[in-house]
């Protein structure tokens, strides 16, 4: 069995072979007595900008294991760990037909999932294939035409295909290493294994799952691409199957529903069909927009060209005067503003970056938490109304178009001034006063952040910063209320999935709750 060794710091410039040298030092081990070794976790602290380094968790495999046990059994950073066993799975065979509906992380884990015990199932997606989705996405860009099916927020790949790609998660699942293992089976980069911030970038997540998609049919699925679910078919008080395109019936005895957060017309549908729904809180804001090269500066100081990864930043504040949370979410180094609607007359901005975050500028969502008291009453779509009308009142502030409204960072944060404003966002902005467009206490309590902000990261607030708006589709605004059995508590047979049924938030606790679906099917089918 190997030793896990925490808590090994070294300056940020030290290379792997220094590490190992200075690994053995540690350990008062020669090589010779070393069977193998490897980086289990490593993560960033530039806390001290003097003193920038590098805090490593390694594994180490040895030859004499029992005298090590015993050298090693008073140093409380040193664990010894068992030989990682890799789960299997039991063969099933059914003659039922399960439907997951969604390509997004939750629907692709299902699947892969499903996969394992040697299931098949038929998957329909409303968007297109990534290759074309991004033609799609590209055209909107440049041209302000709006695919509704074939957006940033549908197609292949679901929303976080248009991402920074991150896969961190503040959740803790047997499952997260099967989701790392599997990315980089599918031929994302090995360092996400080991980084206490992985991410993929949204070029290499495309390709990322273009290579699910072929495994997937590779292992006997059917994917129907531009497929979207516009009714549910009962039998009995359960699923018995739906229908495709406001047309065609798909039998099934489980619907896996992973049709993402923007899916609106998905959640009217369910309404009709009575499925029990509830509405829940989330964030809407702005989208900050800062020189790359500024924020490494602030970051590191001194070393922020010193061969150091693209800075980012996470930053909270809770506002007294409106007693609200103001935080920075989605942060984008090296990346780009982007235009991501999904309904025609709705303006939402996001952000994106590739795998190298290598623009010359850092975005990041600043968003303000809301609720029962911005949204009253009891319906579920209460937060998809307020949505909606905010996305569709920075249309009307864009000239009826798909330009952004946009003001400097610093005339919207004095409430004066008329600096000039420019942004990555395509297909373009027009400059307004951003504090017209949001709700009163959400545009003060945004004002209030990012002077709490510049106070912990000291030239934040900036003539060289820019707003872009509305940034609203930061989480489902809808649960599905669904049982401990996964199932709707108002259909079985029914499982409500992922991040557009309320119960996830990024593509780790997606995948997460794609898996565990996955597993409750193939539980119930066993036991049949």
């Amino acid at each position: 069995m190997p030793f896990l060794i925490r808590n090994l710091v070294f300056d940020f410039r030290t290379t792997e072979t220094a590490i190992f040298v200075q690994l053995l030092t540690r350990l008062a081990l020669s090589k010779e007595e070393v069977v193998s070794w490897k980086i289990v976790r490593k993560g960033l602290d530039a806390r001290k900008k003097k003193s920038i380094r590098y805090v490593y968790t390694i594994e180490i495999s040895v030859r004499n294991e029992s005298a090590c046990i015993e050298k090693f059994a008073h140093d409380s950073d040193i664990m010894h760990v068992p030989e990682k066993v890799l789960k299997t799975f039991p063969v099933i065979s059914t003659d039922k037909e399960i439907v997951i509906a969604g390509m997004g992380p939750a629907g692709l884990f299902a699947a892969l999932r499903l996969a394992e015990y040697g299931l098949q199932a038929t998957i329909i997606e409303r968007g297109r294939p990534v290759e074309q989705r991004v033609q799609d996405v590209q055209s909107f860009w440049d041209r302000g035409t709006l695919n509704p099916e074939s957006n940033v927020q549908f197609g292949e790949g679901g929303a976080g295909t248009f991402s920074d790609g991150k896969l961190t998660t503040r959740i803790r699942d047997e499952n997260l290493s099967y989701i790392l293992d599997s990315f980089v089976r599918f031929g994302a980069p090995r360092e996400i294994l080991h980084l206490a911030k992985p991410h993929i970038g949204t070029d290499k997540l495309r390709r990322v799952v273009a290579a699910i998609r072929t495994e997937l049919l590779e292992r006997g699925f059917t994917i129907r691409f531009s497929g979207k679910l516009t009714d549910l078919l009962t039998t009995r008080g359960q699923v018995s199957g739906l229908v495709l395109n406001g047309a065609e019936e798909l039998p099934c005895e489980y619907l896996v529903l992973a049709t993402g957060h923007s899916a609106r017309d998905t959640y009217e549908m369910l309404q009709r069909r009575s499925i029990r729904m509830e509405r829940k809180p989330f964030a809407i804001g702005l989208r900050v927009e800062h020189p790359q090269d500024l924020i490494n500066s602030i970051q590191y100081g001194d070393k922020s060209a010193a061969g150091l990864p693209t800075a980012e930043y996470v930053l909270t504040h809770h506002d007294p005067e409106t007693d609200r949370p103001v935080y920075s979410f989605c942060m984008c180094p090296g990346g780009v503003v982007m235009a991501a609607a999904s309904e025609v007359g709705g303006v939402v901005t996001n952000g994106m970056s590739s795998f190298q975050r290598n623009s010359p500028f850092a975005n990041s969502a600043l968003v303000v938490a809301v609720g029962e008291r911005d949204f009253p009453g009891s319906h579920p779509f209460a937060g998809i109304d307020f949505q909606r009308a905010l996305e569709q009142k920075a249309y009307a502030a864009g000239n009826f178009s798909y330009y952004a409204p946009a003001q400097n960072l610093m005339d919207f944060t004095s409430g004066k001034g008329f600096h000039a404003v420019s942004s990555t966002y395509r297909p373009g902005i027009v400059p307004v006063d951003l504090a017209e467009i949001l709700p009163r206490d959400v545009a003060l309590a945004l004002k209030a952040g990012v002077k709490q902000f510049d106070r912990q990261m000291r030239g934040f607030l900036t003539v060289e910063a820019s707003l872009t708006g509305v940034e609203t589709r930061t989480s489902s605004p809808v649960r599905i209320v669904r049982g401990d059995d996964y199932q709707s508590v108002s259909l079985p047979g029914l499982f409500p999935t992922g991040e557009g049924a309320g119960y996830a938030g990024g593509i780790m606790s997606a995948a997460v709750d794609g898996i565990r679906v996955a597993d409750r099917i193939a539980k119930e089918l066993r036991a049949t």
